[in-house]
């Protein structure tokens, strides 16, 4: 078996964004995405497509792009990288609902490939909720793990313990949810491994709507007031906080003059930071922020 093309890629991940888009927009039954084609100006360009007032879904994107040209010097140095041409596809994704009780997530499944052969595969999917709810968080993990096993049984225990130590924010000393899974450069050491790997990714990439559109219909449907929303601004003003300071797409995205817009789509349309919160003891908020750590098995986690 040939390994597929960089072009293959992206074809075939531009097809996972369109997957996606109408998956969601079902679930939410009442929201559409609207797209924004651009073009890079040193090479390539992509497809932002954006969500707003939806039935579920506040605001949200799927970004698909395939962008190319010379690496920067910043990118070079970082990653350890000799002096050639890139080439980066992918889709990224973050959703924030209306409810605090339906959770924010995020994925992002990309390759990357330099003219001199250098290449790798990267992404992962994580949950934010609002409050931890530990039933979720099992559902969640259990549906990362049997993904990963399908092909590689090291995948989810390696990738999971990646993603703790990578959604956290350190000056907070909280992970950003309850995980899930993360990988980068991560690379075919033959034809038939390279195309394991793709299609590792695109089995996340499946699995992503699926997961979402459970929490979508099941969560949409729990009460709640304005503590609950006040709160919800609180856990979005730590998602801003990670995707700017800590957030290595973020980064790359800016250091190689990528588009600003579809970089930081996956800000929250509003978010609020009180001086000083601290939980009311016995309260849903308290054991929330008692349970973003590192290294909880979520999936043996008592019920």
């Amino acid at each position: 078996m040939s390994r597929k093309s960089k072009s293959e890629i992206a074809e075939i991940y531009q097809g996972m964004q369109d997957y996606i888009c109408s998956e969601l927009e079902k679930y939410d039954g009442k929201g559409k995405f609207r797209e924004d084609k651009w073009e890079r100006t040193e090479g390539g360009g992509g497809r932002t497509r954006i969500f707003e007032n939806g039935g579920i879904i506040e605001k949200g994107g799927v970004a698909f792009s395939a962008v190319h040209g010379p690496t920067p010097e910043k990118i070079l140095n970082k990653l350890g990288l000799e002096k050639a041409n890139f080439f980066a596809t992918g889709v990224s994704i973050v959703l924030h609902p209306h409810s605090p009780m339906v959770p924010i997530i995020h994925m992002n499944i990309r390759y990357f490939e330099m003219e001199n052969g250098v290449h790798w595969f990267g992404g992962g999917i994580d949950l934010t909720p609002h409050y931890i709810v530990p039933e979720d968080a099992r559902y969640f993990h259990q549906r990362v793990k049997e993904t990963c096993d399908q092909f590689d049984s090291e995948y989810y225990p390696k990738f999971k313990t990646w993603a703790d130590n990578y959604f956290f924010l350190k000056h907070r000393d909280e992970t950003r949810g309850v995980g899930g899974i993360f990988y980068d450069r991560l690379s075919g050491k033959n034809d038939d491994h390279f195309e394991n790997i793709l299609e590792f990714s695109l089995g996340i990439g499946r699995l992503f709507p699926e997961v979402y559109g459970h929490f979508m219909t099941k969560n949409s449907k729990i009460p709640f007031g304005p503590n609950e929303k006040a709160w919800q601004n609180l856990r979005r003003g730590r998602y801003v906080e990670f995707n700017l300071v800590w957030d290595a797409g973020t980064k790359f995205g800016l250091d190689t003059n990528g588009r600003t817009e579809s970089i930081l789509m996956s800000m929250p349309p509003q978010a609020e930071w009180t001086y000083m919160y601290e939980a009311k003891e016995g309260s849903q908020e308290e054991f929330t922020l008692a349970h973003l750590k590192k290294n909880i098995d979520w999936l043996n986690f008592p019920s």
